[in-house]
């Protein structure tokens, strides 16, 4: 079988990232000998496709992706709970699904299953279909002896992160349908109404405003560049596609997003809700602490407040609290780490860590809610100022033309 370079991630017995390279014939080979030694593997891709990135594989739709894996998850936990074996279990799932991909997943994996194999090396040899963190919880449901009641968690974990996700998209919905529509119609205005305008004025020899000039320019502009106005935002899409998979880029946009007096608190809300709910699910599932660290920070979109996580990592290491650790970058928010604190010492702190992501949720809904009150109107208000000026700016001097002429 030829070999290919992996570029792995895995967590050790310690606690501590580990980052390199082997050479294997696929993934699973790489995480199994990860697993001799020792490791809790965490990402393994082709080095060829390490650092990458593109439109396309963005677009890209992935098996098992969004509510289809909250579906799959509460349907297989609701099947062993009923006292169906695993395979079994399977099977019936099997026919669930209407997308192939998805069918010859699950009848990859049953036939592993029964073949001997647990059912997170089954996923695990998936190609990245299941995140590492899925795998781990599952394996730590397996070592346990409770898939059934892991596997619920899991679900209730993967819904809230997508009501979450749902919640924050349906957000920015309205004010970009909002900002298109009146986009298009404000290029259109100025690319042909305002055109028309200007052909009469200068046959009429008429002396214009000053403001009326300006928007009249503007307008010829825009007739004869329209597509440079289309081209340039695309472009710079493409652009910005492809500068987000630099690091150095992304850890300066992430700093300066943290930065802003209104997106950094609702991103450190955000990532503090997802890094808190991961926790909590990892360690209700017996996964020790450190190792929960290590796949939790991976779990968050921010590269700043992941490495805070990996500083604090290590600060628990030697014996630190949790709250003090995740307190001395001073972005997580203050409310947060108190109620961590208070989990740490009343020695529940799988499930003040869950208290902690719903509070963070709550807080997250209703600051998205008022800024979203106060950005459409905001929006509507600048929009409609422009369509305003731009007629009145136009038709000013043909209101004048004709009291003269009267």
């Amino acid at each position: 079988m030829p070999m290919a370079a992996y570029r792995y991630k895995a967590i050790n017995a310690r606690g501590e990232m580990l980052e390199g390279q082997m050479e294997a014939a696929n993934e699973r080979e790489v995480a199994l000998r990860l697993q001799e030694q020792g490791n809790m593997p965490v990402e393994a891709t082709l080095a060829s496709e390490s650092g990458g990135g593109s439109l396309k594989s963005l677009l890209r739709r992935k098996p098992f992706s969004g509510q289809q894996l909250v579906q799959f998850t509460q349907q297989l936990a609701t099947l062993l709970s009923s006292g169906q074996p695993l395979d079994r279990a399977l099977s019936i799932l099997i026919d669930v699904p209407e997308d192939e991909k998805n069918k010859y997943i699950l009848l990859d994996i049953r036939d592993a299953v029964r073949g001997g194999a647990a059912l997170s090396a089954a996923l695990e040899r998936q190609h990245g279909t299941f995140s590492r963190l899925y795998v781990n919880m599952v394996r730590a449901g397996e070592v346990g002896g409770s898939l059934q009641d892991t596997l619920q968690r899991l679900a209730e974990y993967l819904e809230r992160s997508q009501t979450l996700r749902g919640r924050v998209v349906n957000a920015m919905i309205y004010p970009i349908i909002l900002l298109l529509v009146v986009g298009c119609a404000l290029l259109f205005l100025m690319g042909y109404v305002v055109p028309q305008f200007a052909q009469m004025y200068e046959s009429l020899d008429v002396t214009l405003p000053w403001f009326t000039r300006i928007v009249l320019a503007i307008g010829n502009f825009v007739k004869n560049w329209w597509f440079a106005l289309i081209a340039v935002p695309a472009v710079s899409l493409l652009w910005f596609e492809r500068k987000r998979h630099d690091a150095a880029f992304r850890i300066w946009l992430d700093a300066w997003l943290l930065d802003k007096r209104i997106i950094g608190p609702l991103i450190a809300k955000l990532e503090t809700s997802r890094l808190a709910r991961t926790l909590g699910t990892l360690l209700k599932n017996g996964v020790p602490l450190l190792a929960a660290l290590g796949i939790a920070r991976n779990v968050l979109g921010n590269r700043i407040l992941a490495g805070d996580v990996e500083t604090a990592t290590e600060d628990v290491k030697n014996g630190r609290g949790l709250s003090v650790s995740l307190s001395k970058g001073k972005r997580f928010p203050r409310l947060a780490l108190q109620m961590i604190q208070v989990g740490e010492e009343s020695g529940a702190l799988d499930s003040m860590l869950l208290k902690t992501a719903d509070t963070m949720e709550q807080e997250t809904s209703l600051a998205m809610d008022r800024a979203l009150a106060a950005l459409v109107p905001v929006i509507t208000l600048l929009l409609a100022s422009l369509v305003g000026v731009v007629i009145i700016a136009v038709l000013v001097p043909l209101y004048d033309l004709t009291s003269a002429i009267g």
